[in-house]
């Protein structure tokens, strides 16, 4: 039987082209940051915020993945909760970082309530198909020590309980630091957001490789 050239050609062509096709439906693969202004470059350039140096740095270090900031200034988990599913349909992200929770706290609203949200939260990431990293934060001690000690062992518990990648502080070595901090003494400054990567790039950076086919 006689095949001609051109039939061959079609037939590598159309192999190629359903390849990218397949590839294209996939990747680039995405990193969701769902977050409030701490996430959302309050006060600062959206260029200087760590979610975007973030995506300069997966984008640098991982092939095909590329990160998505879904924050919002001044959102609670409430907020949050009602908006997620749009989020994920939306972005349909592999990795999730959950950055919720101060606003709930700096007004006073009761942990149980506060914490059934972030769980419910990061269970509609899981059954979306994401992996989850909750990041954690603290409250000024103004708040008293009962209410600021639950507030934060809230996000290990949640962590824990449906066994997310956790980070305990994102504000870690800048929240204490006036020079880092604004005025407002709640969001830190440009110089201060190379420290939160730095904060959260581990548990990020092990969701990443543990994601990432190995290609020899």
């Amino acid at each position: 039987m006689f095949i001609s050239k051109g039939f061959l050609l079609g037939l590598v062509l159309f192999g190629w082209s359903s390849a990218l096709s397949e590839v294209s439906d996939t990747y680039p693969k995405k990193i969701m940051v769902f977050g409030d202004s701490l996430s959302a470059a309050y006060g600062i350039a959206d260029e200087e915020g760590w979610v975007n140096l973030l995506r300069q740095r997966v984008e640098k270090n991982f092939i095909n993945w590329t990160v998505e900031n879904a924050s919002i200034s001044g959102e609670t988990t409430s907020g949050g909760l009602t908006r997620i599913e749009y989020e994920l349909d939306r972005i349909e992200p592999s990795i999730v970082v959950v950055e919720l929770g101060g606003n709930d706290g700096l007004r006073g609203y009761p942990i149980e309530s506060v914490e059934q949200n972030l769980r419910n939260i990061v269970k509609k990431c899981q059954d979306a198909g994401a992996k989850v990293l909750v990041a954690g934060m603290r409250l000024p001690p103004n708040y008293g020590n009962q209410y600021t000690d639950s507030f934060y062992k809230m996000f290990e518990r949640v962590a824990t309980e449906l066994n997310t990648a956790y980070t305990p502080f994102l504000l870690d070595k800048v929240g204490d630091q006036e020079d880092l901090m604004q005025n407002d003494g709640v969001h830190p400054k440009s110089i201060a957001q190379p420290i939160l990567l730095d904060n959260i790039w581990p548990e990020v950076d092990r969701l990443l490789t543990a994601l990432t086919p190995v290609v020899n």
